[in-house]
């Protein structure tokens, strides 16, 4: 019996050209670089210049990806943009990408749940591809945090930068009975009950100002292992695979001591695992794609490997896609 499934055909990403390492923010904020990297791994991080916004960062990512594919903007019958930091209130910021990319036809809309963003996207993808509601889809998640920090925190202002990555995917035909290309599994869930942990304290609504992200970084940490390793062992069991049975484990790139404790948590090989978090900081929606598109670009993943994608967010929001290379 045949199925269908959404393979990923090419990613690409995008960084500001602006840095900011950890000795910048010593003259900013009352750290120090020893203090960031030992509780982080954060090395530096990317800011968005002037004028340079998310769908400009979203927009490069996307082209990459493309370029990377080997396919035409005009096959693309999808946009999904994952992200918390949108151009405007509305229009969604994937709409702009799409005018960009000089496409008129199809859907364009946003994904907002935060880190997690793109986890949710690739899975909203999956199932318009599965559906037969588009056949090749543009998955992107882009951010320019910098936008929403209060630069006197410096619990919180360290931690985060600006960045971009996308897939492109397609939908494709094969046997339900192998474990063949494409996605194999997603998991996502969410809890509002944890809101006031990890949120912005503006909005529309309540203070008709964009805000600026507020965190409670112990209480995250708390629950962080936990919820992802469960997504994870969810999508195990869904395929019937194992830690060992993975080949790369691209986790969202927040913290080091989080990425190194779920591994651990899960059995999952040192070499395996993914680690950016040095190069960009917590990228939210974009952290992924980045960190998959570097092993991409180094040559590292094969035809036929099998991805785990894991993430959580504010919210709380929290997932896993497991897929076939």
């Amino acid at each position: 019996m045949n199925a269908l499934r959404s393979v990923v055909l090419g990613c690409g990403s995008y960084l500001p050209e602006k840095t900011l390492t950890n000795k910048d923010l010593e003259q900013i904020v009352d750290t120090t670089d020893e203090w960031i990297v030992q509780r982080t791994g954060i090395q530096e991080r990317h800011i968005a210049a002037e004028g340079e916004y998310t769908s400009d960062l979203g927009l490069k990512a996307a082209q990459a990806a493309l370029a990377n594919a080997g396919v035409d903007a005009s096959s693309i019958d999808l946009i999904i943009l994952a992200t918390s930091t949108p151009d405007n209130t509305f229009p969604a910021s994937a709409t702009t990408i799409q005018a960009k990319l000089g496409i008129t036809h199809g859907a364009a809309f946003d994904v907002q749940a935060v880190c997690s963003g793109f986890v949710y996207a690739v899975a909203t993808a999956d199932a318009y591809l599965r559906g037969g509601l588009a056949k090749r889809a543009l998955v992107i998640g882009a951010e320019t945090f910098s936008r929403i920090l209060d630069w006197e925190d410096r619990t919180t202002c360290v931690l985060f930068g600006d960045g971009a990555g996308a897939v492109v995917m397609e939908v494709r035909e094969g046997d339900a009975a192998e474990m063949g290309e494409g996605v194999l599994s997603s998991q996502l869930r969410s809890d509002g009950r944890h809101k006031d942990k990890l949120f912005v304290d503006g909005g529309p609504s309540t203070t008709q100002t964009a805000g600026h992200l507020r965190m409670e970084g112990k209480e995250v940490f708390k629950h962080a292992v936990g919820m992802v390793t469960d997504v994870i062992k969810a999508a195990f069991a869904a395929t019937g695979t194992t830690a060992d049975d993975l080949d790369w484990f691209v986790p969202h790139q927040a913290n080091k001591r989080i990425i190194d404790a779920s591994a651990k948590k899960l059995g999952i090989a040192p070499e395996k695992v993914v680690t950016t978090v040095q190069l960009h900081g917590n990228t939210s929606a974009a952290s992924i794609p980045l960190a998959l598109d570097s092993i991409v670009r180094e040559g590292k993943v094969k035809k036929g490997d099998l991805v785990m994608l894991e993430a959580m967010g504010g919210g709380f929001t929290w997932g896993a896609v497991l897929l076939r290379w």
